[in-house]
């Protein structure tokens, strides 16, 4: 197959004026693009340039300070001279003697340079020279680093990421002080051009999933990306799951956690959260505040959230079985006053669940719209009025009222929203087979659903790992949280090159 040539570069013109033109015309004179035509050096030997910049996009203090004062104001004769007839050249020479930007390339195409123009840095051409400066002065308003809006802990950091890429890898860079963390940058979006970066530690990492995170991200030709989940419906391994198979936090801790078992991290600039491959199905249930508390304690409340997973999953499912075809399985009395609240209902048990949960659907999702002074009192007093009006209209009994609520408070326990998304919509399938066939199809669907989450896989690693295929050397970690001195190694099928987290060290029992 032959390959295909690459794209050709427009270079930039060695006249002044010719580029300035190029530039606005491209632009469309647009109104938030400055340009700043100057004569640098002295009266003597004056030199015409033109700097480049987008408004609001670029720290205009620095601009001033950095870049205008230097070249106009506080220019030495003498320097001036020395760069003039420096033998290494005149850009190289004016690099290194006038200008202090920290941040300086230069650049030779129009193709570079408006993606750099737009990006937030400051261009910097001179006539008689096609070649200019890209300087990095970008300073933008930018949302301060606050608490975690959707992860919440008792005990631990309070910081989670921001919209700005380099905040956010900033956050990464100070919990994690080594050498071996690589951060690899790239632009995705034909119109956004966001910037992406992919994080790894080098060693502990797997090289063959950080390359596949490579083949994946360059594979993308979308034309804008907005947010992370742009990244993440693109390189998913599968898209016909209603499971999560990447996870994403906007925790800096959980990420640096991540980081350290060997997965890869993926930060987006424009959005608070950050991806990390692989992911695995315990994942989801598995809370940074389970790493901040007694061991003892986080195994409780592990098993809590599993509980409150099939209190979710197929609790409504269970209530229809029982109530229509398996009655002989309730105690009597308990059975007589189910009866007697349904005697007045006039729909089946599966109608009813089905009425209640698409109402309670509807309520969860006002909530989230409605503003936020009256969003949450709306939501409490519309379940309340209609859970109460529904009893005594006779639509729906109490006992149908308590199941849905339960069943609605557990995918709250979830630390992964959208886990809770997932069972909210495998929970109306349940029902349903529930209704058709009691609780020999319930059976059926979760035999079903337990052969889907084994075929999963998170970038060649089984989803259900380390349950399916059995790793007894990484139970450590998954329904039970030991203590911390017998976490000895990394898990075995995401770190495959370093598996060796700390070494023994086992507190001693005072006699």
């Amino acid at each position: 197959m032959r390959e295909q040539a690459p794209e050709q570069l427009e270079p930039l013109y060695p006249n002044l004026q010719d580029n300035i033109t190029r530039v606005l015309e491209e632009l469309h004179y647009a109104s938030d693009i400055v340009l700043r035509e100057l004569l640098i050096g002295t009266e003597e030997a004056p030199l015409r340039a033109a700097l480049f910049y987008t408004e609001g996009l670029v720290d205009t203090q620095s601009l001033h300070h950095y870049l205008m004062e230097p070249l106009m104001l506080k220019m030495d004769p003498a320097v001036w001279a020395a760069v003039l007839q420096a033998e290494e050249g005149f850009l190289q020479r004016l690099k290194n003697d006038v200008l202090t930007v920290a941040a300086i390339m230069e650049i030779a195409d129009f193709d570079n340079l408006f993606t750099a123009l737009l990006s937030g840095n400051v261009i910097l051409l001179f006539d008689g020279f096609d070649v200019g400066f890209l300087l990095s002065l970008k300073g933008w308003e930018a949302r301060a680093i606050t608490e975690p809006s959707t992860e919440s802990i008792i005990r631990g950091p309070r910081d989670s990421f921001t919209e700005t890429l380099r905040t956010n890898t900033a956050l990464i860079r100070r919990r994690i002080r080594d050498t071996r963390l690589r951060v690899e940058q790239r632009m995705v979006g034909r119109s956004t051009k966001t910037d992406v970066a992919i994080m790894y530690i080098e060693g502990i990492a797997n090289e063959t999933v950080v390359e596949e995170v490579r083949v994946r991200l360059d594979r993308i030709d979308l034309d804008s990306v907005l947010e992370s989940s742009f990244i993440e419906e693109e390189i998913q391994d599968r898209t016909t799951t209603p499971f999560p198979t990447i996870f994403n936090t906007e925790r800096p801790d959980v990420v640096c956690a991540n980081l350290l078992e060997g997965r890869v991290a993926i930060v987006v600039d424009g959005t608070p959260f950050v991806l990390t491959v692989p992911a695995l199905f315990v994942e989801f249930f598995q809370s940074a505040d389970d790493y901040y508390q007694r061991s003892d304690i986080s195994t409780l409340l592990r098993f809590l959230r599993l509980l409150c997973f099939f209190i979710a999953l197929i609790g409504p499912s269970l209530y229809i079985a029982i109530t229509t075809f398996h009655q002989e399985m309730l105690p009597t009395q308990l059975l007589i006053s189910l009866a007697a609240q349904r005697e007045g209902v006039p729909f089946p048990a599966f109608i009813e669940a089905l009425v209640m949960e698409i109402t309670f659907e509807i309520l969860r999702e006002a909530g989230v719209r409605m503003p936020r002074a009256i969003g949450q009192a709306m939501s409490i007093v519309g379940t309340l009025v209609i859970g109460t009006a529904a009893v005594d209209a006779g639509i729906v009994s109490a006992a149908m009222v308590i199941v849905v609520s339960i069943t609605a408070i557990s995918t709250f326990v979830f630390p992964a929203f959208n886990m809770g998304i997932s069972v909210r919509i495998l929970r109306f399938g349940l029902m349903g087979l529930a209704a058709s066939f009691g609780i020999f199809g319930i059976i059926v669907g979760l035999i079903a659903l337990v052969l889907h989450l084994c075929s999963l896989r998170s970038f060649g690693v089984p989803y259900m790992s380390p349950l399916a295929p059995m790793q007894i050397s990484d139970q450590k970690d998954v329904l039970l949280r030991v203590p911390r001195w017998m976490m000895l190694t990394r898990p075995h099928l995401i770190s495959s090159w370093n598996n060796v987290r700390q070494k023994s060290n086992r507190p001693k029992q005072r006699q």
